[in-house]
Formats: C-alpha cells, sequence, structure tokens
C-alpha cells in the first residue's frame, strides 16, 4: 500500500459515505470532460469513472501513478497525465476533448490556493470546479464583507466564480487523517465576470489587505490619493475588509501606478 508523503501534502479519502456525497454533488453524466486532480489511490476516480465512462486523471506521484496505471489497465476511459497540477495546461486539455472541463479534487492543503488560481488562470477552459479544501479556506472563500474571514481570497474569486460550500468532511475519513477538518467546495465558473477588473485589480486588493487594520488612507498609500477613494463614493478612513469586492474594481480604475497588467497569480494570496 502506497504511502502518504509529506512533501505532497497527501491525505487519501476512504469513507465510501463521503466519497458517495461527493459523485452525487459533481452528478456525472456520460460525454461530460472530468478531470480529476491528485486522484491518489483511486477512490473518487472508481466512482466517477462508473458514472461518466472517461476521465482525465492528474497525479504528481509516480508510485501512485503506476498503481493507478495497473488499477484502471482495463478502464479504456482512464486517461492519466503524471505531471504537477500546480504547472498543467488544463487550456490545452480542453481543447483536445473538444470543451470546457470539470474539475474535482482532493487538493493538498500546502498547495490548494495557488492551484484555485492557476485554474482561474485558465477559466475560459473550465465550467466547474468540485473540490476538496481545508475548511479555514472555504470560510475565506465563502465569507461576506464585514466577517473576520473575509479578505483577499474573496475578493479575486468574487469577479469569476459562483461559489456553494456543499458539506463537511471529518478527520477520520481520511488516512493519514489530518489536523483540521475540511470542506467541499462547488465553484463554478461565470461565462461574464460579475464586474470588471482593471488591470491594477489584483495589485490593489493586496495593497489593501496587507495590514487589515490600516484605512485605506494609508494600506493604499502610493496607489491612490484621498482625493481619488472619495471620488469613488468611499470613506478613505474605512476599513478594506467592509468593502464588497466590486469597490476594489473602482479603486483599482483610478489607480495611477504603472499599470501593467495583474496576473491572477499574484496569487501567493494567504
Amino acid at each position: 500500500m502506497s504511502l502518504a508523503r509529506k512533501r505532497f501534502g497527501q491525505h487519501f479519502l476512504h469513507d465510501r459515505g463521503s466519497i458517495e456525497r461527493i459523485v452525487q454533488v459533481v452528478a456525472p453524466q456520460v460525454g461530460e470532460r472530468l478531470v480529476e486532480i491528485g486522484p491518489g489511490r483511486g477512490a473518487i476516480t472508481a466512482a466517477l469513472l462508473a458514472q461518466a465512462g472517461s476521465l482525465d486523471a492528474i497525479e504528481i506521484d509516480r508510485d501512485l501513478a503506476a498503481r493507478l496505471r495497473e488499477q484502471f489497465a482495463a478502464t479504456p476511459g482512464f486517461r492519466l497525465h503524471v505531471a504537477d497540477a500546480l504547472k498543467f495546461d488544463f487550456a490545452s486539455l480542453a481543447t483536445a476533448r473538444g470543451g470546457p472541463l470539470r474539475v474535482v479534487g482532493n487538493l493538498p492543503y500546502n498547495i490548494s490556493t495557488p492551484l484555485i488560481f492557476h485554474l482561474l488562470e485558465q477559466r475560459a477552459a473550465i465550467a466547474d470546479l468540485h473540490v476538496m479544501l481545508q475548511k479555514e479556506v472555504v470560510d475565506r472563500m465563502v465569507a461576506a464583507p464585514g466577517s473576520k474571514d473575509y479578505g483577499r481570497l474573496t475578493v479575486m474569486l468574487a469577479p469569476y466564480t459562483e461559489i456553494s460550500r456543499l458539506f463537511e468532511i471529518g478527520p477520520g475519513a481520511f488516512t493519514p487523517p489530518p489536523a483540521v477538518w475540511s470542506s467541499v467546495v462547488r465553484l463554478t465558473m461565470l461565462s461574464q465576470p460579475a464586474f470588471a477588473t482593471p488591470p491594477a485589480f489584483a495589485r490593489l486588493v493586496a495593497a489593501a489587505f496587507s495590514q487589515r487594520r490600516k484605512t485605506l488612507r494609508n494600506g493604499l498609500r502610493g496607489l491612490l490619493d484621498i482625493p481619488d477613494i472619495e471620488a469613488c463614493g468611499i470613506d478613505p478612513g474605512c476599513r478594506a475588509e467592509t468593502l464588497a469586492p466590486a469597490a476594489f474594481a473602482q479603486l483599482a480604475a483610478r489607480c495611477r501606478a504603472e499599470s501593467r497588467p495583474d496576473s491572477a497569480l499574484d496569487s501567493a494570496v494567504p
């Protein structure tokens, strides 16, 4: 039996009830372009294949990849990519498969946020994501303005995704058990952004949340002057955590800093 490797942040889901619930919420259909990130020992893989008939799996661990090849050798719809999902070209895969992908995965906690942003950069190639993440990360993803969990991650996802927390999974459902609870979450990519994001959007959001206790007049110093903030109908004395996501786009539109386009992966999002 393959042992979990700490450097890959592996926690293998084994609880049958949790696996069935995941497959139920994904509701795969024959002909859909399913992609599983980190199939591990194939527990979810087998259940997804049973319903969809085909699936691309991305696995970085070569020992697990060898096991998966053997396990699904007789399944013609199984296609394995031995690769790092953080560097994987999902857009090219979508082109090869003929349309947007549906992504499923038990994401390693140590790369979950950078991986979400890597997928976000290729959002035109993706229909939706159903992923397991550390509960605290999902708390931040779905947080409302003014709450303690609201922050940079919430705002950066808001223009591009519709997010639904689905259910939680306890540590005992995994081998080895993690020290925290997990949440299963659905991210549906919007066909059109909820609001336009000017070139400085990511940079301004990062500055606004770099020190949560700072007011906008102090946190955005060097990017915007007080009159610029006031021109957006926003009080320079308020804190970033009180603003709705679209307000950051208003502020970014007035940003006079060097206007190199931001990458979604200005994304070592904490």
